[in-house]
């Protein structure tokens, strides 16, 4: 297995990573990143497979399980009852409870509320000049998922911050300082929403919170940990996924002069998903030992999948580094696979099937302000900003 070094956090790295990943598929469906110590599967088809193969999970064997540090007891009290990090059987009925109420009918008719809420944010735009990262792409998934929770729409900006602060956690500039940021996010999101869950219980509405209250399966409901730590998956993964969905979207559509209407939106979306993911890597262990690709793994080992990598396999797609909003859909895997696929996926595309070709319909002389730039994020891909003029 061949070895490669690049510090994640590097600025050189970070800001286009295909290069890399395209000289690691040149040596194989596995490689060794030396900086994390672990083996990545690269090609298309090694993602694909593992995505998919039940002798990978997410949640760490027992025996391979490190004790909890006192300082991020807050943060992993709420990891604890995640579907994310979680395994048959265990993530089969939280899942089954979240889809029940998670409903792709109940998602679809937010269509026109998504419109509505672009357009009321265009309205707002100041008149020149206007950071479309901070005024759209942020604004849109926080407000809707406030808006399905029942939450109210002026706790959006703090659920953003608890968010930030949380999912930093994933990121390779994870240090001591976003670990306590982390910690004390979670903390006081947690009671938020358990104050938010037990008004629910006592006042039920329309809403997500409310049908995830009532839904049961096989006599049994989610459990107040559940419901809270449930409610923050859907805002965190969602938020993170989305914003940087939309950003990278929107640069790479003005980076490239193209445009999106509501006709070519779909196939747009699956395009920018595949050159563009908001995830680059996730990561399983190995619940067996097992010989894969040349590599034997053994209980307990870690394999890092780089999606974004997958994507750009010549193998699978024609010219991959090319942007082609036309781009007949593929399967990109953006947003996994397996158990785990994304349950917000369809939200998330509904978000930026309906609210990018609005704004590029209401501001057609959009222009960036400059080359934009890539946060430093990783695992995660998304801008720092995204200035854009607002040409007459």
């Amino acid at each position: 297995m061949q070895q490669f070094h690049q510090a994640p956090t590097d600025p050189a790295f970070y800001q286009d990573p295909y290069p890399l990943y395209a000289r690691m598929r040149a040596a194989g469906d596995l490689v060794w990143w030396q900086d994390y110590a672990l083996p990545c599967a690269v090609s298309h088809r090694a993602v694909h497979a593992l995505l998919r193969d039940r002798r990978f999970g997410r949640e760490i064997p027992p025996e391979k399980a490190q004790p909890v540090p006192p300082h991020l007891a807050p943060f992993y009290a709420v990891e604890a009852h995640s579907m994310l990090e979680l395994e048959p059987p265990r993530h089969t009925r939280l899942r089954g409870l979240v889809l029940r109420a998670f409903t792709s009918r109940r998602i679809a008719r937010l269509g026109p509320e998504i419109a509505a809420l672009a357009h009321d944010l265009i309205d707002g735009f100041p008149a020149d000049e206007v950071d479309l990262l901070e005024a759209f792409c942020q604004k849109i998934p926080v407000i809707v998922i406030c808006r399905l929770l029942g939450v109210p729409e002026t706790m959006a900006p703090q659920l953003l911050a608890w968010s930030n602060d949380m999912v930093a956690m994933y990121q390779a500039r994870r240090d001591r300082a976003v670990e306590d940021a982390a910690a004390a996010a979670a903390a006081a999101f947690a009671d938020f929403l358990r104050t938010h869950v037990a008004a629910r219980r006592n006042d039920p509405r329309d809403d997500l919170l409310t049908h995830l209250i009532a839904a049961e399966a096989d006599g049994a409901r989610l459990s107040t940990d559940e419901l809270i730590t449930t409610c923050i998956l859907l805002l965190n993964a969602g938020h993170e996924a989305t914003v940087h969905s939309l950003g990278n979207g929107l640069r790479t559509l003005l980076d490239h002069s193209q445009t999106m209407t509501v006709e070519t939106a779909e196939t747009a979306v699956e395009e920018i998903l595949r050159f563009a993911p908001p995830l680059h890597m996730f990561t399983r262990y190995a619940y067996e030992e097992v010989t894969l690709y040349g590599h034997t793994f053994r209980r307990g080992d870690e394999v890092a999948l780089l999606l974004a990598s997958a994507n750009r396999d010549t193998a699978v797609f024609d010219q991959p580094d090319r942007f082609d909003p036309l781009r007949p859909p593929g399967p990109q895997v953006s947003f996994g696979g397996g158990l785990h696929f994304c349950v917000g996926a369809p939200l998330a595309r509904l978000e930026m099937q309906v609210a990018l070709p609005i704004l590029l319909a209401r501001c057609p002389g959009l222009r960036l302000c400059g080359p934009a730039q890539i946060a430093d994020l990783y695992h995660f891909h998304g801008q720092a900003e995204l200035r854009a003029r607002l040409m007459p």
